[in-house]
């Protein structure tokens, strides 16, 4: 194992990584893994808590979506997607299709790609429709996109965009519904609704140079786990809808059940329309859903971007110029789209969102001691998520926590005072139970 962290310091540029760190703190080397679990070349097994960085849904090494790509590797590994078409890429834009309540999927590789994908897309909607002005775009503050140039320019983390400033178009960021920023006494929904008037003055004064509105639907995860009441959403959408901006909902990191729904813009409705007595509110629709991170359990690169017939139709046409010219060499390959399909296949055979509520409710409670514990703040859930902040957290906290952790058989990575549990859907009780320990372990030594 040593020659294999030797060999990675020379060759290997880690992401989001001080290379020089890796000195005194080496990455930790896996050889395999087995459920919510990885394994180091000797043998040590470590809880992934936070799913491999959010992607994997349904355990390391799934024979489920290990079939379905060995199936697919019999057929047809990857064939261009411009002028080519193939079952595993229609079979999933159908599907994605009726889950999302939009159509025509666009696929990148991987998060901020579909960021990229959506951002252009609706600056080049208005173009097509004769408002080339409405070019800008709006996101929330300590918001997250994506680190490539244009997902960048609407991500707010100073530590990912001061660097590139220069490189960037200038966006605008509105007050974040965070909950934890409420003020005394203020309500979630309320505190939502009072940061949603903030977007309605920005909206009433420079709609006609807006393209877009891009949010995290419901948690904002660079930054800390951030979650917030689906107010917000709601009124977001009645705005954009009022001032004839795109919203574009980035379901990278919350989407396929993690918020406790499919999709977490689904917990925010709409009122009933007047003089439809007993109709039942209807969940809010984006113009835009940027997918990535867990649509394929978390085996190969993938993202998509499903937008309304509204949007295509204006793309639709003779002149080439009026298409959408973005591409990916792997654009829709065969096999990321069979391990998604897999994943749709498990999430309906075994009726993984009922399933992960119940489970969701017991792992609060596993979890009680750690919100309970005195260095805790604002321990908070939500679906398959739980977070809390450390009120005594020192420079370089979150190396030593992970350090920590890694000790005890956890791999866990805190964002900056923030420590998050996001694990494989497939993980036990006495897994948790497990976690829990550790986590209760590592906030009670003081040198953390």
């Amino acid at each position: 194992m040593s020659d294999l962290l030797s060999r990675t310091r020379t060759a290997v540029w880690h992401p989001c990584t001080q290379m020089k760190q890796l000195e005194a703190a080496p990455p930790l080397a896996i050889d395999r893994g087995e459920g919510a679990w990885l394994i180091d070349p000797d043998g040590r097994r470590y809880l992934d808590a936070i799913s491999s960085w959010w992607v994997n849904l349904f355990g390391h090494c799934n024979p489920r979506i290990n079939a379905a790509i060995i199936d697919q590797l019999g057929r047809i590994e990857h064939v261009m997607l411009a002028g080519a078409t193939h079952e595993p890429v229609v079979s999933l834009s159908e599907r994605l299709g009726r889950l999302t309540g939009l159509g025509h999927a666009f696929y990148g590789s991987d998060g901020a790609s579909a960021t990229e994908i959506a951002l252009k897309m609706s600056a080049h909607y208005w173009r097509n429709t004769g408002q080339a002005e409405k070019n800008g775009f709006i996101s929330l503050k300590n918001g997250y996109h994506g680190e490539t140039v244009g997902a960048l320019s609407v991500t707010d983390i100073a530590l990912f965009k001061d660097t590139y400033a220069p490189l960037l178009r200038h966006t605008v960021q509105v007050p974040t519904p965070d909950t934890r920023l409420a003020e005394p006494g203020e309500s979630a929904e309320a505190n939502a609704l009072r940061c949603a008037a903030a977007l309605e003055a920005h909206l009433a004064e420079h709609a006609a140079t807006t393209a877009a509105f891009i949010v995290e639907p419901l948690v904002q995860g660079a930054a800390g786990m951030a979650m917030y009441h689906p107010a917000y959403l709601t009124r977001a959408r009645e705005l954009c809808d009022s001032y004839k901006v795109h919203l574009i909902a980035d379901e990278i990191a919350v989407g396929f059940g993690r918020t406790g729904t499919m999709f977490a813009f689904e917990q925010a409705s709409l009122p009933s329309p007047l003089g439809e007595r007993g109709s039942k509110p209807t969940a809010i629709r984006p113009d835009f859903i940027c997918l990535s991170k867990g649509i394929t359990g978390g085996y190969l690169p993938l993202s998509a971007v499903l937008t309304t017939d509204a949007v295509y139709a204006a793309f639709y046409g003779d002149a080439t110029a009026r298409g959408f010219l973005h591409s990916h060499s792997y654009t829709g390959n065969p096999l990321a789209c069979r391990a998604a399909l897999a994943v749709l296949d498990i999430f309906e055979q075994d009726d993984v969102i009922a399933a992960n509520r119940v489970k969701a409710a017991e792992f609060t409670g596993i979890l009680a001691e750690v919100s309970a514990h005195p260095r805790v703040r604002h321990f908070r859930h939500l679906g398959m998520i739980w977070a809390f902040d450390v009120a005594d957290a020192a420079p370089g906290f979150s190396a030593r926590f992970h350090h920590a952790a890694l000790a005890q058989g956890v791999f866990i990575r805190p964002i900056g005072a923030t420590v998050y549990v996001m694990p494989p859907y497939v993980t036990t009780a006495d897994e948790m139970r497990g976690l829990a320990a550790t986590l209760v372990a590592c906030l009670s030594n003081p040198d953390n």
